[in-house]
């Protein structure tokens, strides 16, 4: 058969040169298709009526003829999407989106489809056009809270959840659930609390609604009542795998490894699914840990990580990765380093630790034993260093791409202009509200900002930068075991978590090497081995006076926002340290990637 008689892959029933090999900038114009408009409309016409077949043989006339018709496209979309034809049905809405960017109802699907995979960096990008398109529409604000709130960006999500508010004037008891949520992961309990109260009440039955309030109960450390919920939640679904989930979580939270565990493995039988989803499958491989079933809990993270691949259609970024430290390389260098100017300090400010390190490298406890400090404030995971990354060749301006950017410092009219990223870093800190009265620092601990310690160390010359490093092995295996997308989505997979690392290694290496930095490593296995002495030398490293609450971190009753909530509401323990030693056999294949770095960091290789 010849290539251009080829039906696409993705099956849509185009050929793959009028579908996903199509050359978008040949299209002809619009005007081109009006002689098909009967055809199309026919197509439209039995769609509605349910004659499928007819409507999509139409559809396919069409498109052959003119495959930038957007009334078939579309057609043909919803017919794919109804015959639960995913990829055919997601080439197909991004095509119209290309074609069409100010179609609001196909943004707006584009957007949920991307949120549902959790690509949400993408989801981002068209829930905002959502907004732009429709400010006024309370479908865009919505979808905009939930992917800024799936985004780990509440304060954002919140502000949308609270527009649908003012434009529908309805409380409406899903809206609410939804606002609760985002409050919750903003550590708001007491107001998530009563909202849930609310939206329960207008309607009790409610599946979700149950399982979010459960969630929160058991993240404030009322497992009582969160248990009492999940009861609820029984009655409606029992063989629900969520609700499963969450009473698991509550047996965790409780120590009965065991008896979670067995819930857990109820799952596919009730369901009827035959298997367990992905972050079922990685809570179990986390219990079998935890039960010393280390061969089935490696498993269980193998095959967790392979739904989330599967089901995301995402793998780890690593060209894009390796480009940017590159890039990064290239420009920070001592002799540009030289000559490029520093922001001044607002000494009149609050003024930021950035608390750096990998994923599950201990950040979430060191942020939890300084903000019980009276003059430290948590600030969780700021999204602003990315913010600024992404705003700088605008911001400057410049007609480069960040880093590139930065040489507008040389000019004449552009020197100052590193003080106005740092305003602009300090006035979004202001924005979020999340510096206690009377606090003189706060912490910033968004994991991976030390891809951009350069650009760190230009705006905030004096901030105490800790760089918390643990154990390489034990780092890279307890990312495997966890759902998370920071990196480039290096933790889809054991080798591309191990790439990663050694990656942004390299390039913190880089930066000491070529800048002045006010930079403390300080390891994991240090704090655990003696917590006082740890904690006495990054308040000194700061510049504050050792206090003792600093000690009693899991007394802390702020909710951290991350996967590491759960232990720092745990004393100091030592299970966590050297864990890879029980994955040895499993872990060999990363020795070729981390050796090296294993040996620079002077940890033992086995």
């Amino acid at each position: 058969m010849a290539i251009d008689q080829v039906l696409c892959a993705c099956g849509s029933g185009l050929r793959a040169v009028r579908c996903c090999r199509l050359d978008l900038s040949q299209l002809p114009s619009p005007e081109a298709s009006r002689p098909l408009k009967p055809l199309t409309a026919r197509a439209v016409e039995l769609f509605g009526k349910g004659t499928l077949e007819e409507a999509e043989k139409l559809c396919l006339e069409v498109l052959e003829l003119a495959p930038g018709e957007i009334e078939a496209l579309s057609t043909l979309y919803r017919i794919r999407k109804a015959g639960k034809q995913d990829a055919a049905a997601s080439a197909l809405l991004r095509r119209i989106v290309a074609l069409y960017p100010n179609t609001f109802w196909a943004t707006n699907e584009l957007a949920l489809s991307l949120l549902g995979k959790s690509a949400l960096a993408e989801a981002e990008i068209h829930a905002r056009n959502a907004v732009r398109l429709a400010p006024e529409n309370p479908q865009s604000h919505y979808l905009m809270g939930m992917v800024m709130t799936e985004a780990n960006r509440p304060q954002v999500g919140e502000y949308h959840y609270r527009r649908v508010l003012q434009l529908t004037q309805r409380r409406e008891p899903v809206l609410l659930a939804n606002l609760a949520w985002n409050l919750k992961n903003q550590g708001k309990m007491a107001e998530a609390r009563s909202l849930y109260e609310e939206s329960a009440a207008a309607a009790p039955k409610v599946l979700n609604t149950l399982l979010g309030w459960a969630r929160m109960e058991e993240a404030d450390r009322d497992y009582e009542r969160a248990s009492a919920l999940v009861k609820e939640a029984e009655d409606l679904a029992p063989a629900n795998p969520s609700v499963r989930l969450s009473r698991a979580v509550i047996f965790e939270r409780n120590h009965e490894y065991a008896e979670a565990l067995s819930v857990l493995d109820s799952i596919p039988a009730a369901s009827g699914n035959g298997s367990l989803g992905a972050n079922e499958m990685l809570e179990k491989g986390r219990l079998l840990d935890k039960l010393g079933r280390y061969e089935e809990a490696f498993a269980a993270y193998r095959e967790g990580k392979r739904l989330c691949r599967e089901g995301s259609g995402l793998s780890y970024l690593g060209d894009q990765a390796q480009q940017l430290a590159g890039r990064l390389k290239k420009f920070f260098t001592e002799s540009r380093l030289g000559i490029l100017p520093r922001a001044g300090v607002r000494a009149e400010r609050p003024q930021p630790i950035f608390i750096l390190g990998f994923p599950r490298s201990g950040t979430t406890l060191v942020e939890q034993m300084l903000s019980a400090h009276p003059n430290i404030s948590a600030g969780d995971e700021l999204p602003i260093v990315n913010e600024l990354v992404n705003a700088l060749p605008r911001m400057l301006p410049s007609p480069l791409a960040y880093p590139e950017a930065l040489a507008e410092l040389w000019m004449g009219d552009r020197f100052r202009g590193l003080e106005a990223l740092r305003d602009y870093y300090l006035d979004r800190v202001g924005e979020l509200g999340i510096v206690e009265e009377g606090a003189r620092w706060f912490t910033d601990k968004m994991p991976l900002n030390e891809t951009h310690l350069g650009l760190i160390a230009l705006i905030f010359p004096q901030a105490p930068l800790i760089h918390v490093l643990r154990h390489p092995l034990d780092t890279v295996l307890s990312t495997f075991s966890n759902f998370l997308t920071h990196g480039f989505y290096c933790s889809y997979a054991l080798d591309t978590a191990a790439r990663h690392y050694r990656l942004v290694h390299e390039l913190v290496a880089h930066y000491r090497s070529q800048m002045t930095l006010r930079y403390l490593p300080v390891r994991y296995e240090d704090i655990v081995a003696d917590q006082e002495r740890s904690a006495r030398r990054m308040l000194d490293f700061i510049g504050e006076p050792f206090d003792e609450r600093c000690l009693r971190f899991h007394e802390n009753r702020r909710y951290a926002r991350t996967a590491s909530y759960a232990q720092v509401t745990e004393p100091l323990y030592e299970r966590a340290r050297y864990r890879y030693r029980h994955y040895l056999k499993e872990m060999e294949e990363l020795m070729p990637i981390l050796e090296g770095t294993i040996r620079q960091l002077g940890y033992p290789l086995a």
